[in-house]
């Protein structure tokens, strides 16, 4: 069984040894807690959370934005973040949704999984239409954005810019089996 968690304070142990498992930046999304204590994690937690809860753009360019854990049969496999808004700098380089699935759950339909269900976070907040920037070398991603009803609308050497209508993935939810 897959759930979609949304981050909270008390987070434990479990959140914290997955997130050392995924790289500190898997392929464009940064995890900031890789390499962290347990201590220092409980800190990023909390900053974490005041951007899921802050109003408007702050400092030029944070924006409000959620973070999600992915679970399957009640272990942590993933995470994921979706950005309330975005800025000019953001459509260039960075979207809507990131997720990133550790290591070894890979390859088990968990990046199809946890975009489907950031999507439907995004519609949720409001978001209609949610942009994924993908690198170019990253298939995978790519794959789950196109499966979740992407549409690529412009390339450049390094990046895809696909746009897909999170009410569209909300709909089609029951099309997807789970992974």
């Amino acid at each position: 069984m897959l759930e979609l968690k949304r981050l909270t304070l008390n987070d434990g142990m479990d959140i914290y040894n997955m997130l050392q498992e995924i790289p500190k930046e898997e392929n464009g999304l940064m995890n900031g807690a890789k390499g962290l204590s347990f201590s220092e994690f409980k800190k990023w937690l909390a900053k974490q959370y005041q951007l899921s809860v802050q109003e408007g753009v702050k400092d030029g360019w944070k924006v409000p934005s959620t973070t999600f854990w992915l679970f399957a049969d009640g272990t942590p496999v993933g995470f994921g973040k979706v950005r309330h808004c975005l800025t000019d700098a953001l459509r260039r380089e960075g979207g809507n949704i990131g997720c990133a699935i550790a290591p070894r759950f890979r390859g088990k339909g968990y990046g199809n999984a946890i975009l489907r269900l950031l999507l439907e976070q995004a519609n949720e907040i409001g978001v209609q239409k949610a942009l994924v920037t993908i690198r170019t070398d990253n298939v995978p991603s790519q794959a789950a954005a196109l499966a979740n009803g992407g549409v690529i609308t412009d390339k450049t050497d390094e990046r895809l810019y696909i746009w897909i209508d999170t009410d569209e993935a909300r709909r089609s939810r029951s099309s997807f089996p789970e992974a």
